[in-house]
């Protein structure tokens, strides 16, 4: 009889460098670590890095960024990728390169002299050096994975870098930022990105202008939902101008629900549809003339219809005299 020792996935293993472990599992994120494992795994085959997105349901875009931080952190050699396709490209470390305009011509008509210019990214061995050097950016880069509820992505860690150092928002007012964008449904970093540049340039660098601002998006939010309900339209969300206005309404000006239903209702019998400045044109002639209820807005369109019914019965008044002195002053 043969006895053998059942090892069970024992029997197949691979190699993974200390270094790995002693120097790189507190900086890289779960993509570099799963890239890393896959490749190690089938080193000397040839795999191209869209099989490797497929394998690990990656985009091919976070395979190449997350074997770009392994080669320049020496724990895989150029060399040892020559099987992988040819389409994979060192990139230097931002530090080292120009900075790259990253536009959107469709905005711009055309007009190329009016393009604005914002660095690229950094990439992903650079954010684990700045995490590795900044006990802040490395406060920053955890506290943003409690904020999200999941761990962030290369891509992520190198927006919330991207804007500390190039936009100029201190950790504790992106981390504000965050936290607010997530509590109005928020979560992609596409939208805290975009949120972001728009603090910066409205110079939102501090904690207390960050609190005015989210007082500001707070009120503005809530007269938004207020007017949804009111006139019984889809939740979604507003533009600029239907925040602006419907501030303007609800906190500003102090219009009732029902004067806001009433200006509704008269836009769609009029024009078939609700229409955002054929409401604001109505409310605004209330406001101007302080109509405060339903009962004045009825008695504003009796007196309104008593004017148009005097003014025709002058009218009609005048073509009668002008037509008898026609008809009859000479005979």
């Amino acid at each position: 009889m043969n006895l053998s020792i059942n090892l069970g996935a024992w029997n197949s293993l691979f190699a993974i460098p200390c270094d790995v472990v002693d120097k790189h599992i507190k900086l890289a994120g779960s993509a570099q670590l799963k890239v890393l494992l896959f490749i190690l795994r089938h080193a000397g085959e040839k795999i191209s890095t869209v099989e490797i997105a497929n394998a690990l349901s990656m985009s091919e875009i976070d395979v190449k960024d997350s074997m770009q931080y392994w080669l320049e952190t020496n724990i895989i050699s150029r060399d040892s990728l020559t099987n992988f396709d040819e389409n994979f490209t060192v990139r230097k470390e931002a530090s080292d390169s120009n900075s790259i305009c990253v536009i959107d011509k469709s905005e711009f008509n055309g007009n190329l002299n009016r393009l604005p210019c914002r660095a690229e990214k950094p990439d992903s061995a650079f954010v684990a050096k700045r995490i590795n050097e900044s006990d802040e950016i490395s406060f920053l880069m955890q506290e943003a994975q409690v904020i999200l509820s999941r761990p962030i992505s290369n891509g992520d860690s190198a927006t919330l870098l991207m804007i500390h150092d190039t936009d100029g928002l201190p950790v504790d007012v992106i981390l504000m930022l965050m936290q607010y964008a997530v509590s109005i449904g928020k979560k992609s970093m596409k939208y805290i990105e975009k949120m972001a540049i728009s603090w910066a340039n409205e110079e939102i660098d501090t904690v207390e202008k960050a609190e005015n601002k989210i007082r500001t998006l707070e009120n503005y939010r809530k007269a938004w939902v207020s007017v949804e309900k009111i006139i019984g339209i889809e939740q979604r969300s507003p533009s600029l101008k239907e925040d602006e206005t419907a501030n303007r309404w609800i906190n500003i000006w102090k219009i009732s629900e029902d004067l806001i239903k009433e200006a509704y209702d008269r836009c769609v019998n009029s024009k078939g549809k609700y229409i955002l400045s054929y409401m604001d044109g109505i409310i605004k002639r209330w406001y101007k003339s302080g109509i405060k209820t339903l009962s004045q807005v009825a008695d504003n369109d009796k007196s309104k219809q008593s004017q148009r019914e005097q003014k025709q019965s002058i009218e009609e008044t005048s073509y009668d005299i002008d037509e008898y002195e026609s008809n009859y002053m000479y005979i």
